[in-house]
């Protein structure tokens, strides 16, 4: 076997058998440890000094129990209806989407998405937020690990503790510390909606300054809040 066949396609194999059972590792590590830092909290990191965004990085981790249920079911009605009924991925919703889009698009419309909480879960926790094919395929099958080791209720209270509520701040507690002045299990149905409401780009919209826009969103979360959650 000649040196450049080796570096060329054993070692490659070598690297990927390797960084594949450091995820798998890590997936069933975090089945059980809170997580603290994200891709995605790198990323906004690094690019603060170019993008004017703060450099801090407010994040605190809260337990299933330690975090009202409203927030779940305001996630769950916000971003993924289907969350308790689908193994990971909502593959109508993704059908759905295919149909639909071209159409939306040429009328000016935004694109509906399909991505599920997991999937969501899946590309925050492990995934850099850059978008392309080779990325998306990795997000699929770490979707259908993390529901296989994780289950509905640990995807739901990681989801929670890591995505971006705002600028600088991640996780539950931090987000209901900053807006409202109170721990994650003291928030209430209104609260819990508001910020449901922002998760699709907390950037842009506003929990306490919200826009007609982020209103009609609030208003949808709190008609669908009567979803079941884990328990």
């Amino acid at each position: 076997m000649s040196r450049l066949f080796r570096f060329l396609i054993v070692w490659p194999f070598k690297i990927g058998v390797i960084s594949l059972a450091v995820l798998i590792v890590s997936i069933v590590l975090l089945r059980f440890l809170p997580m603290s830092t994200t891709p995605l909290m790198l990323k906004r990191f690094v690019e603060a000094p170019f993008t004017g965004h703060t450099m801090m990085i407010d994040q605190q981790w809260a337990d299933y129990d330690d975090i009202s249920p409203w927030v779940f079911r305001g996630v769950i009605a916000g971003e993924d209806g289907g969350f308790m009924r689908h193994e990971g991925v909502d593959w109508r919703a993704v059908e759905n989407a295919k149909r639909a889009n071209p159409g939306r698009i040429k009328r000016g419309k935004p694109p509906l998405g399909a991505s599920t909480i997991t999937m969501q879960c899946a590309r925050n926790a492990f995934l850099l937020p850059f978008r392309n094919m080779v990325r998306k395929a990795f997000e699929v099958g770490i979707t259908y690990v993390i529901e296989f080791i994780w289950g509905k209720k640990r995807i739901l209270e990681v989801y929670v503790n890591i995505i971006e509520w705002g600028d600088g701040i991640y996780g539950i507690q931090a987000a209901s510390r900053h807006y409202f002045g109170k721990a994650a299990k003291d928030l209430t149905r209104d609260e819990a909606a508001r910020l449901a409401a922002v998760v699709p780009n907390p950037r842009r919209f506003h929990v306490n300054s919200p826009s007609p826009y982020t209103k009609k969103r609030i208003a949808f979360v709190k008609g669908r809040m009567g979803v079941a959650v884990p328990r």
